[in-house]
């Protein structure tokens, strides 16, 4: 198909000058470009195939950016760049790295905000219109006329976005709430509002209970969403609005894609449904309509590649939880809409049955319903993404560690990658490892991880716990069989009475209650002079210092390197008695420094008044990093065996 139409376009006012009768044409010839970009590209083609009509029918009825359009969460927004002068970046592969996956100010003045998490759209357009009719109104020097929020069926299970409802009812004044219902979370929806969407799809809008309604605002259903007259017509009737209204539309996700097949056709054409196999297997299945596998596409390129950490980790630990559950009915997993990208499978959840709960996008009721579960004596585990934690932090410090309560957090995607600004998981150490009473494990082997899951969703374990869980460069290690310091081979700076097994043995207090078994550092190489305190992922890195310290033929150091284990408290008796052997201490983690694990060892050697122990800290600046390779940020922070050995060595002189 020609795309003659799309590269004409260089923003909304080009989409305004196209006769009537060439926009299905320019639907078409957008839909056949995402298909071709996610081929090359991959990216959140489903949800924004769903969406061409509607963003057509946008940028035909309003006038961006007078007209401000805020897109929730905004992976759905690539539509929205091409008719707003970047649609090179979609049809050029040369250009296909040009933009963000996500709307950005930094790239064109018709995006609102930066945005990469889930239902905040209201909320940000109930401000702008807030400011707009308090400089002006719509008419007057405010600049800004409609104010259009678009959030997806998906995102109204986040509470914030039942805030932003209940605010824009009583603020009143000109505010347009689109909701694209898909039928669809990231995965399928969950939660009795649901119910409530489908019957007023099956009445045209009509039925009842009307849940917008409910909150006092207008509103307006759309059967038709992939028709973009149908659309136009309907956003004509409310623009220019002064009051309150949502407009419900009908789409179908993925438009575009292939036919959807009933999963029980795929499970029954002989996919696999175990382990990494599995795991790929629903990745290789991209359909049409309400599919999970069409939230995110990878590119073409990837297939075969082995799964990923996230994915085989994750795998790993559904199939130490599933045997478990016949015996131990309190034992649930818990996902925050996320569960495919974390190894969950859909086989998984389907043997799981009430052993497993999608709580949809709704992250802070799964701490506190994971807490709920813990003190009544379940044993929750909690799985999603270090940057989705973060939307949590009240009720991991209130409702969980406040009240003790033993749930299990799967933390995945921590640390430094080459992720956009909004799905950084750089931040994860310096957040959980700050709140009191949380238990902050970080596993440098899939033994070690199993372990620390046993022994964390055990009555034996009383205290809330998080597992950091292991990444790329711990996985890459473990595949090419030569990670160091398996279990068996590591031995403690202490004596033989304080030696902790890594398989689950504990020690107890004098009250008797039990206390983490991964409390103490790990030795896994005794050296002398310096000693290298290499976190989690950052453990491959770590033994690779030390053996290029050792190589060194004129000035070989024997440095001795340690699996901190944990990064909720320090080993004092560990890092008190490196002061006998060694003059330097080096900390490596791949997270924030400041407010992060490396500055506390610094500041124990300082407040011990062990000043004659040099400290150097490795880690990432307090930054947001947007699309940066990984490589070139362990080379702007210094991760590199090269820097660090050279600090090291300038230390050693000194």
């Amino acid at each position: 198909m020609s795309v003659g139409i799309l590269s004409a376009i260089h923003g909304p006012a080009d989409v305004h000058a196209l006769d009537a009768a060439e926009l299905p044409a320019l639907c078409g010839e957008i839909r056949t470009t995402l298909v071709r970009y996610g081929h090359v590209h991959g990216g959140h083609i489903g949800s924004n195939l769903g969406m061409v009509e509607a963003t057509v029918a946008l940028h035909r009825v309003f006038d961006s950016p007078r007209d401000r359009i805020v897109f929730d969460v905004s992976h759905q927004s690539y539509v929205h760049k091409m008719l707003t002068g970047r649609a090179a970046a979609y049809l050029d592969p040369a250009h296909h790295d040009s933009v963000t996956g996500f709307t950005n100010p930094a790239e064109s003045a018709h995006d609102q905000f930066v945005l990469g998490h889930t239902g905040t759209s209201i909320s940000l357009a109930c401000g702008l219109a807030k400011s707009r009719d308090l400089t002006g109104g719509m008419d007057g020097g405010s600049g800004i006329r409609n104010v259009i929020a678009v959030i997806g069926d998906g995102s109204l299970s986040s509470a914030i976005a039942f805030e932003g409802l209940n605010n824009a009812a009583e603020q009143g004044g000109n505010l347009i709430i689109i909701v694209n219902d898909n039928e669809m979370s990231i995965a399928e929806d969950h939660g009795g509002m649901y119910g409530t969407l489908a019957r007023l799809r099956a009445t045209g809008g009509k039925g009842g209970p009307n849940l917008f309604m409910a909150f006092g605002l207008d509103y307006r259903y759309v059967e038709a969403g992939n028709d973009v007259f149908a659309l136009i017509e309907a956003f004509e009737q409310v623009k220019d609005t002064d009051h309150p209204v949502v407009v419900h539309i009908h789409t179908r996700k993925g438009l575009g894609l292939p036919p959807a097949k009933e999963s029980a056709e795929a499970r029954d054409s002989g996919i696999p449904v175990e382990g990494d196999a599995a795991v790929a297997a629903e990745d290789s299945m991209v359909f049409e309509g309400r599919h999970e596998a069409n939230h995110w596409q990878d590119p073409d390129s990837t297939t075969g590649r082995p799964l990923g950490a996230r994915k085989h980790y994750g795998s790993m630990a559904m199939a130490a939880l599933e045997p478990r559950f016949a015996t131990e009915p309190g034992l649930v997993v818990i996902s925050p809409a996320t569960p495919g990208s974390n190894g969950i499978t859909r086989a998984f959840r389907e043997r799981a049955g009430r052993h497993y709960v999608d709580t949809g996008i709704a992250e802070e009721h799964a701490v506190a319903f994971a807490s709920g579960i813990a003190r009544a004596g379940g044993r929750p585990v909690l799985a999603t993404s270090a940057t989705f934690f973060q939307r949590t932090f009240d009720q991991l410090q209130q409702e969980l560690s406040l009240n003790g309560t033993p749930v299990t957090l799967l933390d995945f995607g921590g640390g430094l990658s080459g992720a956009d600004n909004t799905h950084s998981g750089a931040f994860d150490i310096a957040m959980f490892g700050n709140i009191p009473g949380l238990t902050c494990l970080a596993p440098t082997s899939g033994r070690a991880f199993l372990d620390m899951l046993a022994w964390s969703t055990s009555q034996s374990n009383t205290s809330p716990v998080v597992i950091r869980m292991p990444g790329d460069t711990i996985l890459n290690r473990e595949r090419s069989g030569d990670l160091p310091g398996d279990a068996q081979d590591v031995t403690d700076m202490g004596s033989a009475d304080d030696t902790c097994s890594n398989a689950c043995s504990e020690k107890t207090t004098a009250d008797g209650t039990a206390t983490c078994p991964w409390s103490r550092y790990r030795t896994i190489r005794r050296g002398t002079t310096v000693a290298v305190l290499a976190l989690g992922n950052t453990l491959p890195l770590g033994w690779r210092v030390v053996e290029a310290l050792a190589s060194d033929v004129r000035h070989p150091l024997d440095a001795t390197l340690i699996d901190p284990q944990q990064f909720s408290t320090l080993d004092a008796a560990t890092l008190t008695e490196l002061t006998g052997r060694h003059r330097i201490v080096v900390t490596l983690e791949d997270g924030q420094l400041e407010g992060g694990w490396g500055d506390k060892v610094t500041a124990f050697y300082a407040n011990a008044g062990l000043r004659d122990m040099r400290v150097l800290n490795f880690g990432a600046a307090k930054e947001f990093t947007d699309r940066v390779p990984l490589d070139a940020l362990n080379e702007r922070y210094g991760m590199t065996v090269g820097n660090i050995t050279a600090r090291i060595r300038s230390e050693s002189r000194g």
